[in-house]
């Protein structure tokens, strides 16, 4: 955990971990029983599994390592000095210097979709990201600075490491198929006259697509997760959980009037936003659990909005004393 001054939510971090012990053990589950259905018709079947593995880390590792210019490339944002935003970087410094944490290169992307991303594997290679559009959406200095510290809060828990490990399941089961069909196709296959390579292939693929589906969902609920303890702990930092609640409603409530084919675009950094890039239903949810809602990269509105009264609540029972 960084050592910061953000608060630590430990019913959020028994979840989350316990998720994170679900991949794990579909992980082990998924190579060992990969390698088992390999090795029965393939010599080289562990072969197949430690090339998959070598990829699949290679990538997640220059996922980590260069999430930060990934995202600005991907959002087409440029770096903006003290002097080019004096307000923006006044936030964030005051921000870092209550967290306890090191001041990120700050950023603004060119769209008018008004929402806001932090990254990067730790506090001092780390980029926080505005748009234009959230710049310009008429937010009090509370709502942005709120914005700001649940950014910031993805930062100081390092949550892209946590996210970055926890998708490696997906992308080995994704590498595993691959491999595996073209190890059978032009391997395997050519000893026993192609007899037993679709046998092989069609249950890998059958496998695969399970853990993938297993991982996706798990994956999608500790996104959610870590978004819940985000808001969270903005919202103790600043001490302002109504300003927090305020600038969702605000953001989340624009995002209507932007058109779809931009939201679109901004769906590959979903994961990363503070609002997801999607237009919201009029009335909100029915306070059930849609199909919509399992496969969100964030919690409903309904729920964020209701998790951050509690705080309210709480700092208001405790504030008199």
């Amino acid at each position: 955990m960084a050592r910061t001054r953000y608060a630590p939510d430990r019913g959020l971090t028994v979840r989350m971990t316990a998720t994170m012990f679900l991949l794990g053990l579909v992980f082990v589950a998924f190579v060992a029983l990969i390698i088992g259905i390999l090795a029965a018709v393939h010599a080289s079947g562990a072969a197949i599994v430690l090339i998959a593995l070598i990829f699949g880390g290679g990538s997640a590792i220059i996922s980590l390592f260069y999430s930060d210019k990934i995202a600005l490339a991907a959002a087409g944002a440029r770096e903006v000095t003290p002097q080019q935003a004096p307000e923006l970087h006044g936030i964030v410094d005051r921000l870092c210097a209550l967290a306890n944490m090191d001041k990120p290169r700050v950023a603004i992307a060119p769209t008018r979709m008004p929402n806001a991303f932090a990254t990067g594997r730790n506090s001092k290679n780390s980029v926080l990201c505005v748009t234009e559009g959230l710049l310009g959406l008429g937010l009090t200095s509370e709502e942005l600075e709120g914005v700001l510290a649940h950014e910031l809060s993805h930062v100081a828990h390092k949550d892209v490491q946590v996210m970055t490990i926890a998708s490696l399941l997906g992308i080995v089961a994704g590498l595993l198929v691959r491999f595996a069909f073209y190890s059978e196709l032009f391997g395997g296959g050519r000893r026993s006259n192609n007899q037993s390579a679709l046998p092989v292939i069609l249950v890998i693929m059958l496998v695969s697509a399970v853990v993938y589906a297993i991982s996706f969902l798990l994956i999608r609920m500790l996104s959610r997760y870590r978004e819940l303890s985000a808001d969270r702990s903005g919202a103790l930092l600043t001490g302002q959980p109504s300003a927090l609640a305020s600038a969702l409603q605000k953001v989340s409530g624009s995002m209507n009037r932007i058109p779809t084919q931009d939201l679109r675009a901004a769906e590959p950094l979903n994961a990363f936003y503070f609002a997801p890039a999607m237009k919201l239903s009029v009335g909100g949810g029915n306070g059930g659990t849609s199909l919509a809602q399992i496969f969100s990269t964030h919690p409903s509105l309904e729920r964020r909005l209701a998790e951050l009264a509690k705080i309210q609540k709480q700092l208001g029972q405790v504030s008199p004393r």
